[in-house]
């Protein structure tokens, strides 16, 4: 009984340390995010494009990059291929 409770107890200790650290209201907001786009709950959805991207594709952003970015969240594909 009582390693369950010291368990518990870390387990609890564990939880509160991780949300005071890192919890949902940190200071960068959404990773995917640029400065000015909505970020105020979890089902907000940025602008597309790579301007509206927090870190830079990495890549040469291609027109499929365009309509698939575009298409989202919508579970259709883009019709323009």
């Amino acid at each position: 009984m009582r390693m369950i409770l010291t368990m518990v107890a870390l387990g609890g200790a564990a939880y509160a340390l991780s949300r005071k650290l890192g919890g949902r209201n940190s200071s960068h907001g959404n990773a995917a995010y640029a400065g000015g786009q909505p970020r105020q709950s979890y089902d907000d959805v940025r602008d597309s494009g790579p301007a509206a991207m927090r870190d830079s594709p990495g890549r040469k952003w291609t027109g499929v990059d365009e309509a698939s970015d575009q298409s989202f969240p919508a579970s259709d594909p883009p019709g323009n291929y």
